[in-house]
């Protein structure tokens, strides 16, 4: 698709997302769904981007134009969205955000009525919408039947009922002291206070949005501060958010970061050990090591691999009846408690987890040893196609009779090739990947 990436249409605000794009992306949105409307309502939300104000303003006019009516509740996380769009009994929610990409950047995620993201096949349909003139114009409504907006400014209190009750009832985080990073987006308020509120002591850095500083040098991408400040104030625990707070890194007590997919085996065993684990396994993406796979099998649980991107997590969580799954990235996804990953209902089970094996968190969280893995990024010009690339199905295949596990796309939001490889031989991984690096910057950039 021309528009939708792995995460909704993204890109640099002002220029690939414009004002214009924003209107008609709403307008095109609002077409599809008008035939299915019920409530005639679409809730929008954003993170804390200067841009957010351009864009939701063109959003508000793409869809009032179409007829539809508009409810705004401002900066909030992108997982509340998702949860108070269904709250709500809106038709559809929109947030406004580029997640873990600089302020420069901004984007539209669509969900629909039950708060679950749009699926590849609707976002083709709305992307052939928007590109068709002639529909855009035809939608358009005059009089009495253009939409009307209005901003609610107090919906943050019921995302925070909802995740104050996915911490067990019996549990306090009292004698807690944690540390938390917002990485000044969408959840520097609502995640003090959720870990206040359960009684933790909480050391909260970057939560002062200025429209610029959103994951500037801070957060789930530089979780330095946040080692940093564990040690100094000795704390049990350190969070590290994303813009959007969908997503989260986790530091122990040491102060050292906790790999993702360690993290999702460790939980994903304990939700089994406490009944609470639907489907008698887990889903992951093609990304996670192999480590975590071997992990689970030991516990007689499987384990589900699905395309990048959470939603595509969340299809297969559907289609097997499992109820827990996540990124190594650190989307985690507890589906009986958020719609799509967050950041702050994944750090309270991590919290409860801790609580009750009463141990500290560099022992807890680190169940299993990991394979060596090399993830690497390459700056592209263009976005080949890869099957067009001359000598890679033979490259690929001089690396599966080493058994090294690979994993070859382009990213979904930047103009960027991402490159993983897998052994038990780290020195042989390591040479590969630099064979393979030359070897794509010459295909792609020569």
């Amino acid at each position: 698709m021309k528009l939708f990436g792995t995460d909704g249409v993204r890109g640099e605000a002002g220029s690939f997302l414009s004002a214009e794009v924003a209107m008609k992306v709403a307008m095109a949105a609002g077409i599809y769904l008008k035939s299915r409307a019920v409530t005639n309502k679409i809730l929008v939300g954003k993170d804390t981007r200067r841009s957010g104000y351009m864009i939701e303003n063109a959003i508000v006019c793409g869809l009032t134009a179409v007829g539809y009516d508009v409810i705004e509740v401002g900066p909030m996380p992108t997982p509340a969205i998702a949860y108070i769009t269904e709250n709500m009994r809106c038709d559809a929610g929109i947030m406004i955000s580029a997640s873990h990409n600089s302020f420069e950047d901004n984007g539209i995620k669509l969900f629909d009525g039950r708060g679950d993201k749009f699926s590849t096949d609707v976002e083709k349909e709305i992307e052939s919408i928007y590109f068709d003139e002639e529909i855009l114009q035809e939608a358009q409504v005059t009089a009495k039947a253009i939409g009307k907006a209005k901003r609610i400014d107090d919906v943050i209190g019921r995302y925070i009922v909802q995740l104050k009750n996915s911490f067990p009832v019996h549990m306090s985080l009292q004698g807690m002291r944690i540390v938390l990073d917002t990485a000044n987006g969408a959840a520097y308020k609502v995640g003090p206070t959720v870990l206040e509120e359960l009684g933790a002591e909480v050391i909260v850095l970057h939560h002062e949005p200025d429209g610029f500083n959103i994951n500037e040098g801070c957060g789930a991408l530089h979780p330095k501060d946040v080692s940093d400040a564990v040690i100094r104030y000795r704390a049990d625990l350190g969070i590290a958010l994303d813009g959007d707070a969908d997503r989260l890194v986790v530091i122990d007590e040491k102060g050292e970061v906790v790999d993702g997919d360690q993290l999702l085996g460790a939980l994903g065993v304990h939700l089994h050990s406490q009944k609470l684990l639907k489907g008698d396994g887990i889903v992951t993406t093609v990304m996670s090591n192999q480590g975590l796979e071997d992990y689970l099998g030991e516990h007689s649980l499987k384990l589900w691999r699905s395309d990048v991107g959470d939603k595509h997590v969340l299809s297969i969580m559907k289609k097997e009846g499992i109820n827990f799954g996540g990124e190594q990235s650190g989307h985690i996804i507890l589906s009986d408690y958020a719609k799509t990953g967050d950041g702050l209902v994944s750090a309270l089970q991590i919290l409860a987890l801790l609580i009750e094996k009463r141990k500290k968190a560099s022992s807890v969280l680190r169940p299993f040893s990991l394979y060596p893995q090399k993830l690497v990024n390459i700056n592209v010009k263009v976005k080949k196609p890869l099957h067009d690339i001359k000598g890679l199905k033979e490259k690929l295949s001089e690396l599966d009779a080493l058994n090294i596990r690979h994993l070859v796309r382009y990213s979904g939001t930047e103009n960027k090739l991402r490159v993983l490889l897998e052994a038990k031989d780290n020195k042989l991984m390591n040479k590969e990947m630099d064979s393979l690096i030359e070897f794509f910057k010459k295909a792609l950039n020569g």
